[in-house]
């Protein structure tokens, strides 16, 4: 006996879609029937990947997206709804950090993190979920009512790691955030959880594992690796399911055992 998720007829709204972790969150929703809307700064990436999708079937649109900036998040997703229907499904994935210790971290460091993380993470999944609400009480069209918020925390939300304190700050405020949403939310039928990815090798970090640093750091994780973005997908399909409607609040790690 096989069991699949299924998303057809779900639009799917991926944050950070133009590399790493957000492009493939958008592939593997995608493969499960759902429409993609691919939102990031870098739209010509955006665009060499909705052609990707398309040739393989799916069905993706892409639209601009700084989460930093509260009227392009009200406009990509006004834009997002207009060209492809009712946000079903929040990847909330935009994310940064800066390599650095503690004294030496400038207000323009921490705002860079907590903008983006933080804060960005928060006003997106607002904007989404007051779409999602409206449609529960009847206000909006739609014919789905609910959805699924995944918030992309970290396994450094839940462990502090050295010269990353504060993007293991904005994380962990990004776990609890998905607990207020959750708390919040719930009645109206939409879940909110977390996915805490530990170490994944992506095009950002790639050069890092080669070098002794990286070496040294893959030494100390429980099976001596990294992961791969794929690793994530299972995780991220049970979040988005229609059938995970008693998954809420939850803060599920993808770590390899690192935060064990």
């Amino acid at each position: 006996m096989s069991y699949r998720i299924d998303l057809s007829g779900r639009v799917a709204f991926v944050t950070g879609a133009s590399s790493g972790l957000g492009a493939q969150f958008a592939r593997t929703l995608s493969a499960a029937g759902a429409g993609v809307v691919l939102a990031a700064r870098r739209v010509e990436r955006l665009k060499t990947l909705r052609a990707e999708l398309e040739s393989l079937g799916g069905d993706a649109h892409v639209v601009g997206l700084d989460v930093t900036d509260p009227e392009s998040i009200k406009a990509a997703v006004a834009h997002a709804e207009t060209e492809m229907g009712t946000i079903d499904i929040l990847v909330n994935n935009s994310g940064v950090s800066t390599t650095q210790k503690l004294v030496d971290v400038t207000p323009d460091d921490f705002d860079y993190v907590m903008d983006t993380n933080t804060r960005g993470a928060f006003f997106v999944a607002q904007e989404v979920a007051k779409r999602m609400i409206a449609r529960s009480r009847g206000a909006a069209p739609g014919t789905f009512t609910g959805g699924r918020i995944v918030n992309v925390a970290s396994m450094a939300g839940l462990r502090v790691l050295s010269q990353i304190g504060v993007y293991c700050m904005s994380k962990a405020a990004v776990v609890h955030m998905t607990k207020a949403m959750a708390l919040e939310w719930g009645k109206f039928g939409i879940n909110v959880n977390a996915l805490c990815p530990g170490y994944i090798d992506t095009e950002i970090n790639h050069h890092h594992w080669q070098t002794e640093a990286g070496q040294k750091l893959i030494s100390l994780l429980p099976r001596k690796r990294v992961g791969e973005p794929k690793d994530l997908d299972a995780a991220l399909m049970m979040l988005c399911a229609n059938e995970s409607h008693f998954i809420n609040g939850a803060v599920l790690s993808a770590d390899d055992g690192f935060g064990a």
